[in-house]
């Protein structure tokens, strides 16, 4: 397993990772508040790739800049609760590309995560590890609602 140091934080690892997106990006994460990762993302809607978000209803409901990030950038996104409901966490952190790059850690997609925070993040290219991600991410589309503005 090769490891890869980056220079630049997380967010730009990840801008990168994003803006090299050809098919397909789906994303689950707890809170996303971050303006650059916004943006790679409306940039990869804009050039035609399916996006699909997933964050933790409890966050985005409570976060009048979440919805506002959201909805000036005109990204549809799904929101959801954890497995008890209001008050419970939708608390994943991962991020598929392509359906062939596994994104995942601590990091929270939040300028906090990014300037205040000791975070980590994998970047996984394995198969089988992809395979689980995906088949929870899939669980986790169907069973979300889409998020009121």
């Amino acid at each position: 397993m090769a490891v890869m140091t980056y220079t630049e934080g997380i967010a730009e690892a990840l801008e990168k990772l994003l803006t090299q997106a050809g098919r397909s990006i789906d994303v689950a994460v707890y809170r996303f508040n971050n303006p650059k990762l916004v943006g790679a993302i409306a940039g990869a809607r804009q050039r035609g790739i399916r996006i699909r978000l997933v964050l933790d209803r409890n966050k985005y409901e409570e976060s009048a800049s979440t919805r506002a990030l959201f909805a000036a950038a005109k990204i549809p996104l799904r929101v959801r609760y954890g497995r008890r409901g209001p008050g419970s966490k939708m608390h994943h952190k991962f991020a598929i590309i392509d359906g062939d790059v596994l994104v995942t850690g601590s990091y929270n997609w939040t300028l906090e995560s990014e300037e205040q925070n000791y975070e980590d993040l994998l970047i996984l290219r394995n198969p089988e590890q992809l395979a689980m991600y995906q088949q929870e991410f899939e669980m986790l589309w169907a069973a979300s609602a889409p998020a009121q503005e």
